[in-house]
């Protein structure tokens, strides 16, 4: 397959892979302002393989979700031909299946090996792959041969030009179709110059496309990507810190007031649900330089998503969304749990088995007592077998269900859970619910009520 001719590398503004910034709404904003490409934050490998991918219809998302609910990656269908996934690993196999099970949703799947953090560096990621070529190579290589579209990789400088030239070469010869550069070494920092000539070195002796990149402390303006452009001899340049604080500097009719992009940031934000941490770190990080005024001083304590609206004057329209979305949330309830999200089926023993959405979350529960504590004391009260749990573990995620029977009928949650003890405690939850004692704390099952535990109870469905 000719990568070159899936996406196109040459002279195009590209929005970096920064940590906790590019998530979804970063990423459409930029687009927005005129960013050609798009990458995501670095994923590492193990954590994209252990989530579940859900097509999101109240958002008209797509999300890659653990067991535990926390999402790992968001993306939406708009930007699938513009986004390229960051891959941390350092692995061969490890990074063919992870970039196989994002495949569809992304355009181009780009490997971190330039990122210098002691994290990456512990885990034979980012930069520490720069002092293994080979292990570079052979993951290039897996990733080109085993998928359908673009493989690029982004690298930091190496301490020789002549060692640069040597990587990037090697790199170029895996049938990658890009490479990006930032030029500083693994050990430099934002504060150090960025080696523009070894961009440049590297650009002349290459055949693909080179991204440049490391060059923000030269970018104030939209005028000053086409000469950092020219200046390094890239294909491309790709921005971070200088998006990072303003993402509108992308535009080419120039900048717009900060207070506006942050507005209109928030309204991303509201529309695609953002986790309230991350929106509000994003607009701390576009406020680097004006901490000192009130949006900033309030911003800084603010402590709920409605509260952070209330500052940039969206309150209103957070609140609306918020109100049409819990709508359709119930709306779509309605139709896809006909029966309550409940399952009923008999075992291969003929015991019936009951299945419903129910899952344990501690702050929910008096701390005295647990869904497993009421159940066992339901049955001392009532004078019959005390519960009996039988818990499985899914090896691919180390993920637990767990099963309860009392008098002769078991119960469970359709979900898997991090831990025993979690999945243990969801299975008492839809026994309880069944029983019509439980107390109201039905996450996940909101549709049932006592008098549908009443008809589960008389057996009537």
């Amino acid at each position: 397959m000719d990568h070159k001719k899936s996406m196109d590398y040459r002279k195009k503004m590209i929005l970096a892979p920064m940590v906790r910034i590019c998530t979804l709404p970063m990423r459409q904003l930029a687009l927005e302002y005129g960013a050609d490409i798009v990458f995501c934050e670095e994923i590492i490998d193990f954590k994209i393989l252990s989530a579940k991918r859900i097509e999101n219809d109240l958002l008209g998302t797509i999300d890659y979700v653990l067991s535990d609910e926390t999402i790992v990656f968001r993306t939406h269908p708009k930007e699938r031909d513009k986004l390229v996934f960051q891959l941390g690993t350092s692995d061969p196999k490890r990074a063919v299946a992870a970039a196989k099970k994002v495949e569809k949703d992304i355009s181009a799947i780009d490997v971190n090996m330039g990122c210098p953090k002691l994290f990456s560096l512990k885990g034979g990621m980012g930069a520490a792959l720069l002092s293994e070529p080979e292990k570079a190579k052979e993951i290039l290589s897996a990733l080109v041969n085993c998928l359908s579209i673009p493989v690029t990789c982004k690298i930091r400088i190496l301490p020789t030009l002549q060692e640069t030239l040597d990587f990037v070469k090697l790199m170029e010869s895996t049938g990658i179709s890009a490479i990006t550069i930032h030029g500083r070494t693994k050990e430099e920092r934002p504060q150090h110059q960025n080696h523009n000539d070894v961009i440049k070195a590297a650009a002349e002796v290459l055949k693909i496309p080179v991204i440049a990149n490391g060059g923000s402390k030269e970018i104030s303006e939209y005028a000053d990507i086409e000469r950092f452009r020219n200046e390094t001899g890239a294909s491309s340049v790709m921005i971070a810190r200088a998006a990072q604080w303003n993402p509108s500097i992308l535009r080419k009719e120039g900048k717009l007031p900060l207070f506006e992009v942050i507005r209109r940031y928030l309204q991303i934000c509201i529309d695609h649900d953002n986790m309230f941490t991350n929106t509000k770190y994003c607009i701390l990080q576009m406020m680097h330089a004006d901490m000192d005024k009130e949006e900033g001083i309030r911003t800084q304590t603010a402590a709920a998503m409605g509260q952070l609206c209330e500052i940039w004057n969206m309150k209103g329209y957070y609140e609306a969304v918020s109100t049409k979305r819990q709508i359709l949330k119930e709306e779509m309830d309605r139709k896809m749990n006909s029966t309550f999200g409940i399952k009923k089926r008999k075992l291969e023993n003929g015991r019936m088995l009951i299945e419903m959405p129910t899952r344990f979350f501690r702050k929910d529960y008096p701390a005295s007592i647990s869904p497993k504590l009421k159940l066992y004391e339901w049955t001392h009260r009532n004078k019959v077998n005390v519960p009996e749990y039988k818990t499985v573990e899914r090896p691919e995620d180390h993920c637990y269900n767990s099963t309860v029977t009392v008098e002769g009928k078991s119960y469970t949650s359709c979900y898997w859970e991090k831990s025993k003890r979690l999945a243990e405690q969801a299975a008492a939850i839809t026994c309880l619910i069944v029983l019509g004692e439980h107390d109201g704390k039905k996450e996940g099952c909101s549709n049932i009520n006592d008098d549908i535990a009443r008809i589960w109870r008389d057996g009537d469905v």
